[in-house]
């Protein structure tokens, strides 16, 4: 073992030669070496600041160094650190499994805790097997449910899948509800028409031993691709017709991040598994799914555990942020989302490259276009990736950060703390019009 004088970083070249000297390689596109965040600010190791307009990808919903729940967390920590919450039973993991039970849609009521969104994803497909008996799944085209084996092969993007495979075998896509490039819609709104996909591929490339169909009920990695309550509807009556669970993936989407707690609240649909993460402890370690008694009743002792899943020091956190977030800030977001999907809309009027913009709540993406180009499947303008990276190159040098994502990877991303202040919004879409106007010539 080499002894080394270990020395305060104190730039931001000094930071990111460690991470290419010692830490596997990772998604690095926004590239912003953070020293401290506060609220909806980030700071650099050189003083720096960005307006942080993507929020740790949706994870710091309550704003960075919410005092709440770093509070409760230091509280927590004076207390035990790790007793393995399900060998040993603690009040905040007790207490946050109450409180879910009364915030999540319908008659869900158990939950289980683990580690990451990821986990919670794999944990309701393991909790769907076991409760139908059945072992296929089905999820969509473009969706997005985590990187591990069990997790990728649901998500229906292949530039995760290279040099991965084989994943799961007994899993299939169907069409996602991606109205600006779907040829059975009008190109604004979703008609719901693509849902009927979803019984052509369970007859066809299913035995029909279907366990789960699983869902993001609005796509973030697919590009921020909002469904309509029609295809919502159907995709639930197809998934029950076939004697299969309906898991809705909210480990991007909840916690007020859409202007509602659940984006599952702005549809007439409730889910039989529900998964979580992201926003659920503003940045400490944190997943869960929840179910109906029923459903989660299936599970025997020792189906499944996660060591450090429940850990209290992330439950008394999230606990607190659950409670900052229904206090206001949810409602507060609701009203910014209105008005920054307002504002997005003008650039697509202004703008021959803004293809469409869409979103709910503060979860809101900018498609850019070639316009000289036809698109996939001769519909719509052309994706143009290229536009995108260098908008977000020249945010970032006006010091705004924006997520970069979409299928294509030509959509702008705005999905920040909800706690951030109208003006701040303002700012970071007047930063983003400069951007597309530079960036476009």
């Amino acid at each position: 073992m080499r002894n080394r004088e270990h020395r305060e970083i104190s730039s931001n070249s000094a930071v990111e030669s460690k991470y290419d000297e010692y830490v596997m390689p990772i998604w690095k596109s926004l590239d912003v070496p953070v020293r401290r965040a506060d609220g909806h600010t980030l700071e650099d190791f050189e003083g720096n600041e960005y307006l942080d307009c993507f929020s740790g990808i949706s994870v710091t919903n309550a704003g960075h160094g919410n005092e709440a729940v770093v509070e409760a967390a230091k509280d927590q920590l004076d207390e035990f650190v790790h007793g393995c919450s399900y060998v040993h039973p603690n009040e905040p993991m007790a207490r946050l499994a109450e409180r879910l039970a009364e915030v999540t849609p319908g008659d869900l009521r158990k939950t289980f805790f683990c580690n990451s969104g990821t986990e919670a994803v794999e944990g309701a497909i393991k909790l769907a097997r076991k409760h139908t008996g059945n072992t296929e799944i089905v999820a969509l085209e473009m969706g997005f449910h985590g990187r591990t084996l069990g997790s990728l092969a649901l998500t229906g993007n292949k530039s995760y899948k290279d040099g991965m495979a084989p994943t799961l075998n007994d899993v299939s896509h169907f069409s996602a509800p991606y109205a600006y490039r779907c040829p059975r819609c009008d190109g604004d709104r979703c008609t719901g028409a693509c849902a009927d996909d979803l019984e052509h591929v369970i007859d066809s490339h299913t035995s029909g031993d279907v366990a789960a169909v699983v869902i993001e009920p609005v796509m973030g990695e697919g590009g921020i691709v909002v469904p309509s309550d029609e295809w919502l509807d159907r995709v639930r009556e197809i998934t029950h017709d076939h004697g299969a669970l309906l898991v809705v993936d909210e480990v991007q989407t909840g916690y007020g991040r859409t202007g509602a707690f659940w984006a599952s609240d702005h549809f007439d649909v409730t889910p039989d598994v529900l998964t979580q993460a992201k926003g659920i402890a503003n940045g400490l370690p944190l997943g869960a799914f929840t179910a109906s008694a029923d459903v989660a009743d299936s599970f025997e002792s020792g189906d499944h555990l996660s060591t450090f899943g429940g850990n209290p020091v992330a439950c008394a956190g999230a606990l607190a942020n659950l409670e900052q977030l229904l206090d206001g800030i949810v409602d507060a977001s609701a009203e910014n989302g209105d008005w920054l999907g307002d504002r997005l809309a003008d650039l697509e009027a202004d703008f021959e490259v803004v293809g469409d913009t869409r979103g709910l709540g503060l979860m809101h993406g900018v498609e850019l276009v070639d316009p000289e180009r036809t698109g996939p499947r001769g519909v719509a303008p052309a994706p143009d990736p290229d536009l995108a990276t260098r908008v977000s190159e020249r945010l970032r040098e006006a010091g705004v950060v924006v997520g970069v994502g979409g299928f294509y990877s030509n959509v702008m991303r705005f999905q920040p703390p909800l706690t951030i202040p109208r003006d701040r919004l303002e700012r970071a879409v007047a930063q983003l019009e400069t951007a597309i106007d530079e960036a476009s010539h």
